[in-house]
Order: C-alpha cells, then structure tokens, then sequence
C-alpha cells in the first residue's frame, strides 16, 4: 500500500488576508470550487501500477482537526488516522512521526508525503511520476520530486540534478540543493537545464526514512518515538505526546534528512505543478480573459490588463479601471492592493499588522469550530451582533457567561435550545432570551443548516467568558464556542 501522509499546518502569510493563522489557504478554494486540502487528498486515490493507495493519514494541528474532518466529509473520504501535533516543529517530525505510526500498522508501508496546499491539474500525470518513483523505492531510495521550471523563479529552492532529464521521468541522482536563488541566478539554472524546483514531496518505504532519521539527524528519533508511543486517542483523532513533543527540534526534512543523505533521487514532474506560495501564482493558475485579467467574487474589471481582483465579501465590491499588473484581494474586515511582482512581501503586510495589534493580522472573520461557524457583525464597547451556522445534527457546549446575556433569533431552519430546566424548538422567525448566568445550549436536529442572529449583552464579550458543562467535542473551560 502507499499511504498518502498529507502535512497540514502553516500560517498562509503569502495570501493574506484569504488566508490566515486560524484559517490557512490549504483550507480555502483558491482555484476551483474545492479547497486545496480537497483537491489534494483526492488526487491521491486510486492505485498507482498494481499499488493502491491506502486511506490519508493527515497530520495537523489542534486547531484545524474538525476543519480537516468536515472537509473531508464533503468529498466522501474517510482518513486513515489524523495525527494531531501538540505544536508545529516544521516537516522533519511531522514525517518522522507519521513513518513511526504507519510502519505499526504496516511493516510493509510506502509514505507518499505532500503537503495539503499544493496545485496539480494533472492527477494522471502525477500518478505516472509516483510509479517512476516506486522503482526506485525498491531499492531502498528515499525519493524527492521536481518540478521543471518554466520560468526564473526566486521564490523556490531548486533542486540540481547530476544530468539533464531525458523526458522520459526517469529518476535522476541529485547533485545537491539549491537556496532560493536571486533573479540573475534563477535565469542561469533555467539556462542550464539541470535544476528543478524543489517540490516538497516525498516517496519512500517507512523503514528506509525511519533508518535515514537515525543516521542523520538521531537527535530527534527518541522525543518523536516518544510522542507517537504515547498518542492518546481523542474523539477519533491521535493526539501526540505534548510532553515527549515539547523537545523535539524545530526543523525541516530538507534539513534534517535530504541534503545529508547519500540514498536520495529525484523524480521529474513536468504536467503543471504550483504551491500558490502568492497572488501572482493564484493569478498564473486561473483562467483569465484576453487581456490577462482574473475576476473572483464580487469584482468587475474595467480596461485592466494583467489584473486579479477578488472579492470574497457577499457586501463588498470591487472596482478596478485602468489597472495594470494590480493584485487587489477584498475581505469583509482587510483589502490588499499592490504591484503583482510585489506578491512575495506580502507576508511584509502581516508583520506590520501584528506589530500593531490588529487582529486582521491572523484571525479570519469565520471563526470556524467543530459545529459550524460564526462571524461578528457589530461589536460595541458592551454589546455584539453575530450570525452564527450550525451544521446539521451538531450542537454547542452546554455552557453559562458570567457577564453577559444573550438574544436569539433564528433566521433559518431550527433550532433546539436549552435554557436552564426548559428545551424547546425555536423555528424560523421566532426568538428566545438567554439571561445572565443562565446555562444553555442550542443544538440543530434538522437536515440542514440552521442559523440564528445573536445580540449579546453585557460588561464584557469576550469569547472566553465561557463556563462549559457538557461538549460532545470534548473541549476544557475556556475553549471557545
């Protein structure tokens, strides 16, 4: 079997404000109706030369393991395992860990790790690069693949190899890596023919990575062996050890493994690959009209040329006239406007936005949790609107607030609410008041969503002034929703 091992962290800078601390890009449907996570976990179904793929094995972090098993659900897939990571240490432990948990289950197993954030139109063409790579598999070779450059790139490492690919995939012995490259470098190794950009995906037997790990970087095998044997099951997922996990090191596999190993090949992909690692790349990636222009979402483009506009705000327009080589990016509560070959500072944006405190900087308006969904509206010095989605058959924690009190209105479907001794269904149109201190809950029986306005209250509302007596989700005092 290959088990796909999909890595599913990261920060999302470089797409700001689509993608956010608490809401990645791997999350978002960037290009086409699926989200990255999505396209990239169906891409790795099927069988490749007699060898099926095993169900995914995605490792993540805390914050996004419902995320990752809703959106896994509206695709018909059901994971293998998620592993939850207590903290991101970079790749290295990640694939250590998953190695560590797969060679348990199968002696036998092939990792084919990828990252959850990655483009691939051609899923054909990938599995016919992956069968290239399981020849050499056999052979004990731990495998990388790169991707033929059609541009000098600055914003990849490069991987050059010891000859010129021949077109036929065939793996390739790796010379060494390569840094990302300024721009006169970059036009040199496309000149050369023997550098591709290093994709950040990898193929090899569980026992052979597992052996690489303690040749080259054994600092880390004993806190990851640790963690995985100490994983405590937790609502379906596989929590790691946080206490064996807090003295793993920071590092990624490039560094940990590869460029030390001397058992290393590369496989070359050349059928359409892209990590959207910034707007230029979405705005590559899409479709655009004659004159170079891509219109997402609300926005509407008037004589522009080389253009992405994009709005993913329902209230929010976006009018471009005149532009040339602009990314302008919309969201209810950030706008983004700058030179397209400016797009890799916009992590630049961020930073400045952190320095000053402003929330944008890494919260999404949706603030996503296990049952649904909320976005604040207004907020006031002591009060809050909300519209707040219930996905069908989830329910909140039956909880209390100490310094607020709550109005309900539902706007769609049903909802079923608790307050103190009392349950009832409040349909369409009606309402119901939580009063101060009141414990409650509000749960959708019904097929389909439910959504309800929420006005709070009071001296404080903060989404810690929470006291939680019941979570199906099994989340501790404090934790939201």
């Amino acid at each position: 079997m290959i088990y796909p091992t999909i890595l599913c962290g990261g920060s999302g800078t470089r797409l700001w404000p689509l993608s956010r601390k608490s809401y990645p890009k791997q999350f978002v449907p960037l290009v086409g109706e699926k989200t990255l996570f999505q396209a990239s976990v169906e891409r790795l179904q099927g069988a490749v030369e007699g060898q099926k793929f095993a169900a995914p094995l995605v490792l993540t972090g805390s914050d996004f393991r419902f995320i990752v098993t809703e959106q896994l659900a509206a695709i018909g897939i059901d994971p293998g395992a998620i592993l939850i990571e207590p903290e991101g240490r970079n790749t290295a432990p990640a694939v250590l860990a998953a190695a560590l948990y797969l060679i348990e289950q199968d002696p036998e197993a092939t990792l084919l790790v990828a990252p959850s954030d990655h483009v691939v139109p051609d899923a054909a063409a990938f599995h016919g690069a992956v069968a290239k790579g399981l020849e050499a598999t056999r052979q004990g070779k731990l495998v990388t693949f790169g991707i033929q450059p059609d541009r000098p790139e600055t914003g990849y490492g490069y991987l050059e190899l010891t000859e010129k690919p021949d077109g036929s995939g065939a793996a390739i012995d790796l010379r060494q890596f390569v840094e990302k490259p300024d721009a006169e470098r970059a036009a040199d190794m496309l000149a050369a023919g023997t550098f591709l950009w290093n994709a950040g995906i990898f193929l090899f037997r569980a026992r052979d990575i597992i052996d690489a790990f303690a040749r080259h970087c054994p600092e880390l095998t004993a806190p990851v062996t640790a963690s995985v044997a100490q994983a405590a099951s937790d609502l379906g997922f596989l929590r790691l050890d946080p206490a064996a996990w807090s003295d793993v090191t920071d590092i990624s596999i490039d560094y940990a493994v590869m460029e030390r190993a001397d058992n290393l090949t590369v496989v070359p992909f050349d059928s359409g690959w892209s990590d959207l690692g910034g707007w230029d790349a979405v705005w590559r990636e899409a479709e655009g009209d004659g004159s170079g222009v891509v219109v997402s979402g609300a926005a509407t483009a008037i004589d522009c040329s080389d253009t992405l506009l994009r709005s993913d705000s329902e209230r929010l327009e976006v009018v471009g006239i005149g532009l040339e080589n602009i990314m302008a990016v919309a969201m209810n509560d950030a706008v983004l406007v700058a030179p397209m070959d400016r797009a890799q500072d916009v992590k630049k944006a961020v930073d400045a936005l952190k320095a000053k405190s402003a929330p944008q900087a890494t919260t999404f308006p949706k603030d996503h949790r296990p049952w649904g969904w909320f976005e604040s509206l207004v907020v006031g010095d002591r009060f809050q609107v909300k519209r707040i989605h219930v996905h069908p058959g989830a329910s909140l924690s039956l909880q209390s607030h100490f310094h607020r009190s709550e109005h309900w209105i539902v706007v769609e479907g049903t909802a079923e609410v608790t307050v103190d001794d009392e349950t009832r269904l409040v349909t369409e149109n009606q309402s119901v008041y939580i009063p101060l201190g009141a414990v409650h809950r509000m749960t959708n029986p019904g097929k389909m969503p439910m959504v309800l306005i929420e006005v709070q209250t009071g001296s404080y509302v903060g989404e810690d002034d929470i006291v939680r007596y019941e979570d199906i989700y099994a989340r501790g005092q404090g934790a939201k929703g």
